[in-house]
């Protein structure tokens, strides 16, 4: 009886000290410029947002370079809207890691009819709508589906006189990506400004939000730091902006304006990684 009793209290203590170390493992987010972030996991699955690694703010792109090439693996590419900038790399890492594709269900459908998106690399476990919730990462990551007050349509590669310019994208969204032992991420994709983002904060509570700030196709920054106080996260990252000359160029402003919210802004580098222990930013 005492033999079992050791065995079952080294077992309990074995899983105890295992539970902790995976507890105390990091999450990655990295920003490429402009919308593109990557989300490592403190178990290794890795996600994509918005990818376009090859856009010109990003310091592994450029004449002759490929930024896919240094990429080996993504578990899922996250879509918000069917946009060139927001999918332009898409195809090309879905086909060479096996990402699968989380997006609307619209969007999905033509990427693979109309890109050539592998169809095996979806399914009704990854593709949602607004309102809708998955796990996927065998549990580890849950992606809530948000609204986006914007628009979504791809450029077709079969324009002609007889066919459309764009293919129909779905709508678009933002998401919430919750990390278990790790932060929950709130990325509001191009959205304008909408008051109901107050409610992202009531039922998501995000540790990180991920606001476009450029302007002319989205909030502009005085809107992007009215949407921080919305959200209210502690930590506020700003994306797509000083892309191309007719987006905002710099932060400062905007900046600002999150701090008089009494919110942390943080301006990152393109290529810049930051890590969270569970769901606090190591500084």
């Amino acid at each position: 009886m005492r033999h079992i009793i050791r065995l079952f209290t080294a077992a309990v203590l074995a899983c105890f000290v295992a539970g902790s170390a995976w507890a105390a493992g990091e999450t990655q987010l990295t920003w490429y410029g402009h919308a593109t972030f990557r989300i490592v996991t403190p178990q290794g699955h890795v996600l994509v947002i918005d990818p376009w690694f090859n856009n010109p703010k990003n310091p592994a792109a450029g004449k002759d370079k490929d930024a896919l090439a240094g990429i080996d693996k993504v578990d899922y590419i996250l879509i918000t809207h069917g946009h060139f900038d927001h999918i332009a790399d898409a195809v090309a890492l879905g086909k060479k890691t096996g990402a699968r594709l989380v997006t609307n269900f619209e969007l999905g459908q033509n990427m693979a009819k109309v890109l050539g998106y592998p169809k095996d690399q979806m399914g009704y476990d990854t593709l949602m709508n607004i309102g809708g919730r998955i796990e996927i990462a065998k549990g580890e990551v849950s992606v809530s589906m948000t609204r986006a007050i914007h628009s979504s349509g791809m450029k077709n590669p079969k324009a002609g006189p007889n066919q459309p310019d764009f293919v129909y994208g779905g709508n678009p969204a933002g998401f919430v990506v919750k990390i278990k032992n790790g932060p929950t991420f709130y990325d509001t994709g191009d959205t304008a400004y909408f008051s109901d983002m107050k409610l992202i904060r009531k039922f998501y509570h995000p540790d990180v939000a991920l606001i476009n700030i450029g302007g002319h196709f989205g909030m502009e920054p005085r809107m992007a730091a009215l949407a921080a106080k919305a959200v209210h996260a502690p930590l506020v990252i700003p994306h797509h902006y000083a892309t191309f000359p007719i987006l905002t160029q710099k932060a400062d402003a905007w900046a600002k304006a999150v701090k008089g919210y009494g919110l942390k802004p943080l301006v990152m580098k393109p290529g810049q990684t930051i890590r969270f222990r569970g769901r606090h930013l190591v500084k």
